[in-house]
């Protein structure tokens, strides 16, 4: 039954996993704005009937199917939620299922999800914005097919990308992710998160570990390639400490909200994987003392969100680059908000609101267009486990 006439308040509905603390951060938030909870939509439902309904006034946020085993065994087809091949299938099938929702006001588009699951589309759609990012040899019209480490080295030679990065195209989390450079008389070396058994088979893992062996780098290159693979210069980044610094910004409906800064003594930052929140009042001062601006750094994130105008919230990953003075971005996130306690920047219109406090206050901000009750403006919102 639709809401009164009186009534222009948004119903929110979260298709997610029910347990995973990302919905339920978002329904706290939802319920602390003085709105009814948010119905929950579980994905193993979704991929099991084929697609969900939404009546017309939802306002109907996407939120990530990672963390659950059934729901990553119906979407990789594997029953062991560690296990790193798969992405290809994996974004195939999630693709399909966010077209079988029906309905709603949407805060995420399916098709810019498709692109910013796929980082050869998301590089090139970057690029072609003239948002900062690494140079890459597999996005754009010219881009080159990776169908093995035969071809990484090709490609590392004729671009002379003697350190880049060699990620899953439709990975996350930097599940698969290696950082791979080359040194004198032939030698190379891979820092990642992958654990290669001898049985070939690659798994997910905790520890960030070092490959030494040409053969055993490209065994986990070539069992990677099927799924598809992106390639980018290795930028060396800027330090904190000592240690290995960037920046992952939250951006919503447009405008920078959060942002904190993550170390590591490996090339991954990724917190998940040893990485920890650095100083951000630091990194700024750096940034400053560089000559850079702060709200320049910001406008570069705000840049990159805005290339996804129906997706309310993205997660930027900004690389630093040494000495502070320049900045890229390495990606962009769908999923990207989950920064537990963080609350927002001065002047963000977030002041005190954790990440999806500020969506919730930003659908609110939105008027109904003429003519509907209980609407917004269709808004916006990447992947199985995306973590900061």
């Amino acid at each position: 039954m639709s809401p009164s006439v009186s009534d222009t308040r948004p119903r929110f509905a979260v298709v997610g996993n029910p347990e995973n603390r990302r919905v339920t951060l978002f329904a706290e938030a939802v319920r602390a704005a003085g709105l009814p909870g948010p119905r929950i939509v579980s994905w193993q439902e979704v991929l099991r009937d084929g697609g969900a309904d939404f009546a017309d006034e939802e306002t109907v946020r996407i939120d990530s199917p990672g963390e659950n085993p059934e729901v990553d065994l119906l979407l990789r087809g594997t029953p062991d939620p560690t296990r790193v091949e798969g992405s290809s299938r994996w974004y195939t099938r999630f693709m399909a299922a966010l077209c079988s929702l029906r309905g709603g006001i949407r805060l995420d588009d399916p098709h810019e999800l498709a692109v910013l699951f796929d980082k050869r589309r998301c590089h090139a759609v970057l690029t072609a914005a003239g948002v900062p990012v690494p140079a890459s040899p597999t996005s754009g019209p010219r881009a080159a097919a990776v169908r093995g480490w035969d071809d990484v080295r090709t490609l590392m030679r004729e671009h002379r990308m003697p350190r880049l990065f060699v990620k899953p195209a439709h990975g996350s989390s930097a599940s698969g992710v290696l950082a791979v450079e080359s040194a004198g008389a032939g030698r190379v070396r891979a820092t990642t998160s992958v654990e290669l058994v001898p049985d070939g088979r690659l798994f997910n893992s905790l520890k960030v570990r070092r490959y030494e062996r040409e053969r055993d780098i490209a065994a986990i290159v070539d069992a990677l390639a099927p799924d598809g693979l992106h390639l980018e210069r290795w930028l060396p980044k800027a330090s904190q400490r000592g240690r290995a610094a960037d920046l992952r910004v939250v951006v919503v409906d447009g405008r920078a909200t959060h942002a904190v800064v993550r170390t590591s003594s490996s090339p991954l930052t990724n917190l998940h994987l040893g990485g920890s929140r650095g100083d951000l009042d630091e990194a700024r001062q750096a940034l400053e003392a560089a000559g850079a601006r702060w709200r320049d750094v910001l406008a570069v994130c705000e840049q990159a969100a805005a290339c996804f105008p129906q997706t309310l919230c993205v997660g930027v990953d900004l690389l630093p680059a040494v000495g502070w003075r320049r900045a890229a971005v390495g990606e962009v996130n769908a999923f990207g908000d989950l920064l537990p306690r963080l609350t927002g920047l001065p002047g963000s219109q977030a002041e005190g609101l954790d990440t999806y406090a500020a969506q919730v206050a930003a659908v609110l901000r939105r008027p109904p267009p003429a003519g509907q009750v209980a609407s917004h403006h269709p808004h916006r919102t990447g992947t199985s486990h995306v973590s900061a």
